[in-house]
């Protein structure tokens, strides 16, 4: 009788902290805007130019300021008041999003235009991730439910990336891409509204750092390099989001050309790589404790890669969303493993520089992913681009399974 109630409990156990609370609210309204501004954003280049290389071209200016920014972004993270940061970014992205909605709204819209503003929102992102990511471990008192918080908010993420495309689909069949821009700009203020609400411990004192930014970049980097969990972990999650993440670059060339569909099947595309990504947090999130969570960041990429591979034969709808349940599973399963398992063994005072090297290595490598998987597309196809990517996060898992198999000592142990 009392074991559902029990598991619920332990399943949610970090919404005891009321900030945490506020912020996973206003999280995921924002995170479904998101989704569904980034929906119409696909759908609008590519009824613009139905080419696959400006979809890639797209996602290469909205991801690739992570690359060289957010290694910065990660030194403000450490220096800064995380709530105001984000304040700040959240703030921004709102009238990006603005912007966009006014363009559409006004048939001014242009390629130009879009890749511009997508520039705009990397670099917001390039502060906004290392923030967020950083920012979730101020929430929680009790450092035994970080490893659910973290859980929970892929979960998060990955429920809006669930709902967020469906309703986008929708959306612009019915009334066009203007008014899902509209709808994602409205939709920060609900994150933004939290953050103000917070009642936040004042941040310690800032240490001095008489020798600049450069010398806190290169100790950032040092401290990772020399961490060989952290080194591992980041290696394999710049490659599988590299080769395999940007698919959902061209989704939309699945959605139009493969399975001969339009925005709707696009929304359902999208929304089943969401749904196997909310499992697969969920799945992470009912584990009793960060321990031997390493385990499952080799499995998660392979089974990302066959998924993938699997996907890239299909030419029929439920098989192919299927299967995207599966991809979206594995990829969650590595990233929300990984994250973890990094939170969990950085230390406090590099912990914005090194969540900055984790957002690089999944959003900085993920831009020049796109442009190769639009460049392949046009040249070999969807499918074929799309196989290749997912055998090389098979070999991958694999690499790091193979590399990793002799459990390391003390607490930076990863597999064993």
């Amino acid at each position: 009788m009392t074991s559902v109630p029990t598991k619920t409990a332990f399943l949610f156990r970090a919404f005891r902290y009321p900030n945490y609370r506020l912020f996973f609210g206003g999280q995921i309204v924002s995170l479904i805007g998101s989704w569904i501004g980034s929906t119409a954003t696909s759908w609008l280049v590519y009824r613009l130019t139905g080419s696959a290389l400006l979809l890639g071209l797209v996602g290469f200016m909205n991801q690739f300021p992570a690359f060289f920014v957010t290694p910065f972004g990660g030194i403000i993270v450490d220096r800064w008041d995380r709530r105001r940061l984000l304040v700040a970014t959240q703030t921004l992205s709102m009238l990006q999003s603005l912007a966009l909605a006014f363009l559409a709204l006004t048939q001014q819209a242009t390629v130009p235009a879009l890749l511009f503003l997508s520039a705009v929102q990397g670099l917001v992102n390039a502060f906004d991730m290392p923030g967020r990511q950083a920012f979730v471990v101020d929430l929680i008192e009790n450092k035994d439910d970080l490893g659910n918080a973290i859980a929970l908010n892929s979960s998060m993420f990955n429920l809006a990336r669930l709902v967020g495309p469906t309703i986008g689909g929708l959306l612009i069949a019915a009334v066009g891409e203007g008014w899902c821009f509209f709808i994602d700009g409205l939709s920060y203020l609900a994150v933004i509204c939290a953050l103000l609400i917070m009642r936040t411990r004042p941040p310690a004192p800032s240490k001095p750092h008489p020798r600049g930014v450069l010398h806190s970049l290169w100790e950032g980097w040092r401290y990772a390099y020399r961490s060989r969990p952290i080194r591992s972990i980041l290696a394999l999650l710049a490659l599988a989001s590299m080769l395999g993440a940007p698919y959902m670059t061209i989704v939309p060339i699945f959605a139009g050309k493969v399975l001969k569909g339009g925005p709707h099947t696009m929304g359902f595309l999208m929304t089943a790589g969401g749904c196997g990504a909310l499992l697969g947090a969920l799945t992470l999130a009912v584990r009793p404790s960060s321990t031997g969570v390493a385990r499952w960041i080799p499995r998660g990429a392979v089974i990302f890669g066959l998924g993938l591979i699997a996907f890239s034969f299909s030419r029929v709808l439920w098989v192919s969303m299927l299967l995207l349940v599966v991809a979206g599973f594995g990829f969650m399963i590595q990233m929300g493993a990984s994250n973890t398992h990094i939170q969990t063994i950085v230390d406090d005072d590099k912990r914005g520089r090194v969540m900055s090297l984790f957002v690089m290595s999944w959003l900085g490598a993920a831009p020049i992913g796109s442009v190769v998987a639009g460049s392949l597309t046009e040249t070999i196809g969807a499918p074929n681009t799309l196989m290749l990517g997912g055998l090389c996060c098979l070999a991958g898992g694999i690499w790091f399974y193979k590399k990793n198999r002799e459990p390391f000592l003390g607490p930076e142990k990863l597999i064993g």
